[in-house]
């Protein structure tokens, strides 16, 4: 038996078999879960290897289970990713894989039947994340039977859409489909990769270093841009002032692209990129939708889009540049808003993407809501949780902001489980385009943990040491569990309403 070759801290030495035994037996095989990983991250083998300053071969290695996950690598993969190290630990259970192994077996779960060594490694990896799935999943089909039983009655003692030739039903809702939403589908997509796509990201800094886009050049860059897609796309671009509410609109016959000259350069910009996006990376973004495995034919549409919104961003404002830009200002908005000519929830938004291995900014959560609590976008780099439904909470700042137009606002908040953020806060306006059309206002929120606040300008004057003066906010009021808030709308869902009509409290349930 021959000698072991074994990569550490960059270099390679020598193991002897009886010691190759011994750290085996403690050091786990996460093959399967390592190239999971990679790629729900939109990266290759190859970029993993250099991520980590490793060889390709080491790194296919330990995806296929040739050797096991080193000390040294597991610290390189957890500061890489942003994970914690126990992603990894060596657990196992027989019953619980047969048992996972049904529910992906469930057509309505996923379309084909999952690969029984990625189960494995789910269940050795992550036991209690794979309980956590067979009882959501118990839970899911009890509800969703009882959903299309009142989904049923509700049909038949209504109006009937439309019946076949046959005399059958035809166009009534059933199954998950029903209750599906193409845009959560998408922002879980973006989500389970920390709102970063590597492969996207990489493609659109480096067309951008070949046709030198950067800062202070907004003007220039629409120039670039519209002078790229003639050149080598034959795409002429045509402004006009006769589009209506249209902001843009390509014609892939005729190859033309008309754009509302009524646009400021950096929203022009932003619209000729997205274009570009397709011409450029077309094939990549379909790999992408691809890979999500998404229900619907819209979902996938609107995921194209947003893969396309990605790349025009990532182009606009190429990422080691733009993450050098942010880190010197310590984040400053209104100085990258000026920077690189583009607006705040452009810049905002892109924040939140900044999230590429062995260079991370700061982790944000980025969320756009109007005045009635409708949260239109949101994207995270972080764990924080907003429910989906029943509203999110009065007491965060970003309603406040609407009281304030065009003010930055900032706000230290303490969720449920502890953790505590800073908020920032403004509103913006998507003008209208003339007299008499309505106009647009949202706010635009930022929030990050709050051990990342003192690399914000937003920080200064604050005591972050101090969180007693945090505002207690929540996810919603049917999640959160706050028991004396005074802005508490309904009761929680997982609480029983007990009413005594001899007292009375802050909260009336």
């Amino acid at each position: 038996m021959g000698k072991r070759i074994e990569h550490t801290q960059g270099t390679e030495h020598a193991a002897s078999p009886a010691g190759n035994t011994e750290r085996n037996a403690e050091r786990p095989f996460v093959g399967s879960r390592l190239r999971q990983l990679r790629k729900e991250r939109g990266i290759s083998q190859a970029r993993l290897a250099e991520i980590l300053d490793l060889s390709a071969s080491y790194v296919n290695q330990i995806e296929h289970d040739g050797r096991p996950l080193t000390v040294a690598v597991l610290e390189r993969i957890t500061a890489a990713f942003g994970i914690d190290p126990t992603f990894f630990a060596d657990q196992d259970s027989t019953r619980l894989l047969a048992e996972i192994q049904d529910v992906t077996l469930d057509p309505e779960i996923s379309p084909t039947p999952a690969d029984v060594t990625e189960l494995a490694a789910l269940v050795k990896n992550h036991p209690d994340l794979a309980r956590a799935f067979v009882d959501l999943h118990s839970r899911y089909r009890n509800v969703s039977d009882t959903l299309s039983l009142l989904t049923e009655e509700r049909v038949q003692g209504s109006a009937i859409l439309s019946i076949t030739p046959k005399g059958e039903l035809f166009g009534r809702a059933s199954g998950p489909e029903a209750f599906s939403m193409p845009h959560e589908e998408v922002r879980d997509f973006f989500y389970a990769r920390q709102n970063y796509i590597d492969v996207l990201d990489v493609a659109a800094e480096k067309l951008a270093s070949r046709i030198n886009i950067g800062a202070n050049q907004i003007h220039h860059t629409e120039q670039i841009l519209a002078e790229r897609l003639q050149q080598v796309h034959k795409v002429e671009v045509i402004y006009s002032r006769d589009l209506g509410d249209t902001q843009h609109k390509f014609d892939p016959k005729r190859k033309t692209l008309h754009v509302s000259a009524k646009m400021r350069p950096g929203q022009i910009a932003f619209r000729l990129a997205t274009e570009l996006a397709y011409l450029e990376a077309g094939t990549t973004i379909d790999s992408l939708v691809e890979l999500g495995h998404f229900q619907s034919e819209e979902t996938r549409a609107l995921a194209r889009r947003g893969l396309a919104s990605y790349y025009a961003a990532a182009l606009l404002l190429p990422y080691r540049q733009f993450h050098s830009s942010a880190e010197e200002s310590r984040y400053d908005l209104e100085f990258l808003m000026r920077e690189y000519g583009v607006g705040y929830e452009t810049v905002c938004h892109r924040l939140s993407t900044l999230q590429r291995p062995s260079l991370r900014g700061v982790p944000w959560t980025f969320v756009r809501v109007d005045r009635a609590g409708n949260m239109s976008k949101r994207q995270s780099a972080t764990g924080l949780h907003l429910s989906n439904s029943g509203g999110t909470c009065p007491l965060w700042n970003v309603y406040e902001t609407f009281s304030y137009p065009g003010k930055i606002m900032r706000q230290i908040a303490q969720m449920p489980d502890g953790r505590t953020y800073l908020w920032i806060a403004r509103t913006v306006n998507h003008h209208r385009a003339a007299w008499g059309q309505p106009g647009k206002m949202f706010a635009i929120g930022l929030g990050c943990e709050l051990r990342h606040a003192d690399r914000t300008v937003y920080s200064d004057g604050l005591d972050l040491k101090d969180t007693s003066a945090a505002v207690p906010i929540g996810s919603g009021c049917r999640l959160c569990p706050r028991e004396n808030c005074p802005q508490r709308a309904f009761p929680p869902i997982n609480r029983t309403v007990e009413i005594d009509p001899h007292r009375s409290s802050v909260s009336p349930y």
